[in-house]
């Protein structure tokens, strides 16, 4: 929990303590003060929260990172044994693929440079 937070509580609870007394003294100006400044609290509350929870999604995404990079060995293993498993289970499809692959490659490799248009807007 953030300062923010707790700062919006606090002057939620004081906007609601002001408005009841404006309520029960019959004074419509301490009763908007109050309203406004429930308002004001109840928004920097959930701007708190909002940091709060930007925070822990950064929290996790670091950790996240973290545990991968800690791991990276064994996530490539774990990579390498799957696709050598692939290529056992299915050897001829593993060839197609890797053949379909090499042939896209050289199409992209290989394709002619573009020109520039040629016209009358285009010199």
């Amino acid at each position: 929990m953030n300062e923010d937070r707790i700062a919006g509580t606090a002057k939620d609870f004081a906007g609601k303590t002001e408005n009841a007394f404006g309520k029960a003294a019959g004074d419509a100006e301490s009763q908007a003060s109050g309203r406004a400044r429930e308002m004001a609290g109840k928004a920097q509350n959930l701007y708190g929260q909002a940091k709060d929870a930007v925070q822990d999604a950064a929290d996790t995404a670091t950790d996240y990172a973290k545990d991968m990079y800690n791991h990276r060995g064994d996530a490539i293993r774990d990579g390498q044994d799957a696709l050598a498993r692939k290529v056992h289970d299915n050897p001829i499809g593993s060839l197609v693929t890797a053949g379909a692959i090499g042939f896209a490659l050289a199409l992209l490799l290989a394709r002619p440079a573009r020109r520039p248009p040629r016209g009358r807007y285009y010199s």
